[in-house]
Protein backbone atom coordinates (compact mmCIF):
# COMPACT_ATOMS: atom_id res chain seq x y z
CA UNK A 1 0.00 0.00 0.00
CA UNK A 2 1.02 3.61 -0.76
CA UNK A 3 2.14 4.59 2.28
CA UNK A 4 0.74 8.65 2.04
CA UNK A 5 -2.75 6.54 1.40
CA UNK A 6 -1.94 4.65 4.91
CA UNK A 7 -1.43 7.53 6.71
CA UNK A 8 -4.02 9.64 4.88
CA UNK A 9 -6.85 6.83 6.12
CA UNK A 10 -5.52 5.92 9.50
CA UNK A 11 -4.67 9.23 10.99
CA UNK A 12 -7.66 10.90 9.10
CA UNK A 13 -6.26 13.52 6.93
CA UNK A 14 -7.35 15.76 4.58
CA UNK A 15 -4.35 15.91 1.94
CA UNK A 16 -0.72 14.71 2.65
CA UNK A 17 1.91 17.27 1.35
CA UNK A 18 5.24 16.15 0.04
CA UNK A 19 7.73 18.24 0.69
CA UNK A 20 10.56 17.90 -1.76
CA UNK A 21 13.57 19.83 0.29
CA UNK A 22 16.47 21.70 -1.01
CA UNK A 23 18.47 19.31 1.00
CA UNK A 24 19.12 17.62 3.87
CA UNK A 25 21.03 20.03 5.86
CA UNK A 26 22.79 17.05 7.81
CA UNK A 27 24.06 15.11 4.92
CA UNK A 28 27.06 15.77 2.99
CA UNK A 29 26.02 14.99 0.02
CA UNK A 30 23.33 17.20 -2.08
CA UNK A 31 20.46 15.57 -4.17
CA UNK A 32 19.81 15.71 -7.83
CA UNK A 33 18.38 19.38 -8.84
CA UNK A 34 15.02 20.27 -7.47
CA UNK A 35 13.47 20.11 -10.47
CA UNK A 36 14.04 17.18 -11.52
CA UNK A 37 13.01 16.13 -7.71
CA UNK A 38 9.93 17.84 -8.27
CA UNK A 39 9.00 15.93 -11.50
CA UNK A 40 9.99 12.70 -10.27
CA UNK A 41 7.71 13.08 -7.40
CA UNK A 42 5.17 14.44 -9.11
CA UNK A 43 4.79 11.66 -12.04
CA UNK A 44 4.12 8.95 -8.53
CA UNK A 45 1.30 10.73 -7.35
CA UNK A 46 -2.26 9.93 -8.91
CA UNK A 47 -4.22 10.30 -5.36
CA UNK A 48 -5.46 14.37 -5.56
CA UNK A 49 -5.49 14.17 -1.97
CA UNK A 50 -1.25 13.93 -1.72
CA UNK A 51 0.19 17.76 -2.69
CA UNK A 52 3.74 17.48 -4.38
CA UNK A 53 5.21 21.03 -3.21
CA UNK A 54 8.74 22.67 -3.12
CA UNK A 55 7.36 24.87 -0.23
CA UNK A 56 10.76 24.73 1.56
CA UNK A 57 12.25 26.58 -1.25
CA UNK A 58 10.30 28.79 -1.42
CA UNK A 59 10.25 29.67 2.16
CA UNK A 60 14.25 29.19 2.49
CA UNK A 61 14.09 26.76 5.07
CA UNK A 62 15.66 23.53 5.38
CA UNK A 63 15.12 22.65 9.12
CA UNK A 64 11.58 21.10 9.63
CA UNK A 65 11.23 23.56 13.10
CA UNK A 66 11.99 26.85 10.49
CA UNK A 67 9.80 25.11 8.08
CA UNK A 68 7.26 24.66 10.42
CA UNK A 69 7.64 28.12 11.99
CA UNK A 70 7.08 30.03 8.43
CA UNK A 71 4.13 27.36 7.39
CA UNK A 72 1.43 28.23 10.57
CA UNK A 73 1.11 31.55 10.40
CA UNK A 74 0.56 31.64 6.53
CA UNK A 75 -1.75 28.64 6.90
CA UNK A 76 -3.89 29.80 10.13
CA UNK A 77 -7.19 27.94 9.34
CA UNK A 78 -4.82 24.16 8.45
CA UNK A 79 -4.62 21.85 11.48
CA UNK A 80 -0.62 20.06 10.40
CA UNK A 81 0.40 17.12 11.19
CA UNK A 82 4.01 16.15 10.87
CA UNK A 83 4.16 12.85 9.60
CA UNK A 84 7.71 10.94 9.65
CA UNK A 85 8.84 7.03 9.10
CA UNK A 86 9.91 5.26 12.74
CA UNK A 87 13.89 5.48 11.29
CA UNK A 88 13.50 9.31 11.99
CA UNK A 89 11.67 9.07 15.20
CA UNK A 90 14.38 6.88 16.70
CA UNK A 91 17.06 10.02 15.75
CA UNK A 92 14.29 12.58 15.96
CA UNK A 93 16.11 14.18 19.26
CA UNK A 94 19.19 14.69 17.08
CA UNK A 95 16.91 17.45 14.83
CA UNK A 96 17.52 20.93 15.27
CA UNK A 97 14.63 21.96 17.49
CA UNK A 98 12.69 18.50 18.21
CA UNK A 99 11.27 19.22 21.41
CA UNK A 100 9.98 22.61 20.02
CA UNK A 101 8.82 20.52 17.03
CA UNK A 102 6.85 17.89 19.74
CA UNK A 103 5.17 20.79 21.50
CA UNK A 104 3.91 22.82 18.85
CA UNK A 105 2.39 20.08 16.05
CA UNK A 106 0.62 16.73 16.66
CA UNK A 107 3.12 13.91 14.70
CA UNK A 108 2.35 10.60 13.16
CA UNK A 109 5.17 8.18 12.98
CA UNK A 110 5.06 5.33 10.16
CA UNK A 111 6.53 1.98 10.50
CA UNK A 112 9.70 1.23 8.31
CA UNK A 113 11.38 -2.70 8.64
CA UNK A 114 13.22 -2.60 11.54
CA UNK A 115 13.12 0.74 13.42
CA UNK A 116 9.72 -0.12 15.24
CA UNK A 117 11.45 -0.75 18.66
CA UNK A 118 14.29 2.09 18.28
CA UNK A 119 11.52 4.50 17.76
CA UNK A 120 9.35 2.86 20.73
CA UNK A 121 12.12 3.36 23.40
CA UNK A 122 14.07 6.27 21.62
CA UNK A 123 14.60 9.65 23.73
CA UNK A 124 11.86 11.18 21.98
CA UNK A 125 9.13 8.38 22.64
CA UNK A 126 10.59 8.48 26.38
CA UNK A 127 9.53 12.03 26.84
CA UNK A 128 6.65 12.32 25.61
CA UNK A 129 5.29 8.60 26.27
CA UNK A 130 1.99 10.40 28.11
CA UNK A 131 1.39 11.76 25.06
CA UNK A 132 1.09 8.89 22.94
CA UNK A 133 -2.18 7.85 20.94
CA UNK A 134 -2.78 4.45 20.00
CA UNK A 135 -2.92 3.70 16.94
CA UNK A 136 -6.73 2.35 17.59
CA UNK A 137 -7.71 5.78 17.96
CA UNK A 138 -4.83 7.29 15.45
CA UNK A 139 -7.95 9.06 13.30
CA UNK A 140 -8.12 11.63 16.65
CA UNK A 141 -4.47 12.87 15.85
CA UNK A 142 -4.93 15.92 14.16
CA UNK A 143 -8.08 17.22 16.24
CA UNK A 144 -5.28 16.75 19.34
CA UNK A 145 -3.43 19.33 20.78
CA UNK A 146 0.07 19.36 20.68
CA UNK A 147 1.88 17.53 21.98
CA UNK A 148 0.57 14.56 20.85
CA UNK A 149 1.55 11.91 18.92
CA UNK A 150 0.70 7.92 17.35
CA UNK A 151 3.25 5.13 15.78
CA UNK A 152 1.46 2.95 13.40
CA UNK A 153 2.52 -0.42 12.67
CA UNK A 154 1.16 -1.98 9.03
CA UNK A 155 2.65 -3.34 5.94
CA UNK A 156 6.19 -2.29 4.91
CA UNK A 157 8.33 -2.15 2.11
CA UNK A 158 12.16 -2.77 2.96
CA UNK A 159 13.13 0.02 0.16
CA UNK A 160 15.77 2.71 1.80
CA UNK A 161 15.15 6.39 0.69
CA UNK A 162 18.69 6.03 -0.65
CA UNK A 163 17.98 3.26 -2.52
CA UNK A 164 15.57 4.57 -4.06
CA UNK A 165 16.99 8.14 -5.11
CA UNK A 166 20.08 5.84 -6.76
CA UNK A 167 17.76 3.69 -8.78
CA UNK A 168 15.83 6.97 -9.52
CA UNK A 169 18.81 8.97 -10.95
CA UNK A 170 17.74 11.62 -8.31
CA UNK A 171 21.48 11.29 -6.72
CA UNK A 172 24.08 14.16 -7.68
CA UNK A 173 24.68 15.07 -10.75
Amino acid sequence: MHISRWALREFGLDQVWWLVSPGNPLKRRGPAPLAKRMAACKALVSDPRIKVTDIEAQLGTRYTAATLQALLPRYRDVRFVWLMGADNLADFHRWKDWDWIMQTVPVGVLARPGEQLAAGCSPTARRFRRYRLSARRSTALPFRAAPCWSLLNGPMVNVSSTAIRKAGGWETE
